[in-house]
């Protein structure tokens, strides 16, 4: 019985062996490609991805919107012209452009600007979207 087990294993371990040196092959492999594939592999690593600005949920005043991009630029340069701290963004959804200010992290700061600029943007509304984190302002150091 035990000399019938030697052979038996005997038996599995050249059967494993063979099957091995079978199946393992050496060789060369030849790959044929464009020569412009590494071409736009080299220009596509070039590429930088956009800089993306770290956004948080906060308010900005719709101050404006028309179809005409014009109207939208004479009412940004108003805005501007009062505020040149305060960003503005304009974007555009069929069939309208739209002009928006601020970077406010809570309502009642985009409250004081709105009640500030409601003469000159009686139409204007606060709306909550997200926003660019608020720049920070350098202090001045007099020596």
């Amino acid at each position: 019985m035990k000399i019938d087990f030697m052979k038996f294993l005997v038996l599995v371990i050249g059967i494993m062996t063979g099957t091995n040196l079978l199946f393992s092959q050496e060789g060369n492999i030849e790959v044929i490609k464009d020569s412009r594939i590494d071409a736009l592999v080299e220009k596509q690593s070039l590429v930088v991805p956009p800089a993306i600005n770290p956004q948080i949920d906060g308010y900005r005043i719709q101050l404006f919107f028309d179809s005409d991009k014009s109207q939208i630029n004479s009412a940004k340069a108003k805005f501007m012209s009062q505020y040149k701290t305060i960003d503005t963004y304009i974007s555009y959804n069929a069939p309208n452009f739209f002009l928006k200010a601020g970077d406010f992290r809570t309502r009642l700061e985009a409250e004081k600007i709105k009640a500030e600029i409601e003469a000159e943007f009686p139409t204007s509304f606060i709306v909550k979207e997200k926003i660019n984190l608020p720049r920070l302002e350098k202090e001045s150091t007099s020596n």
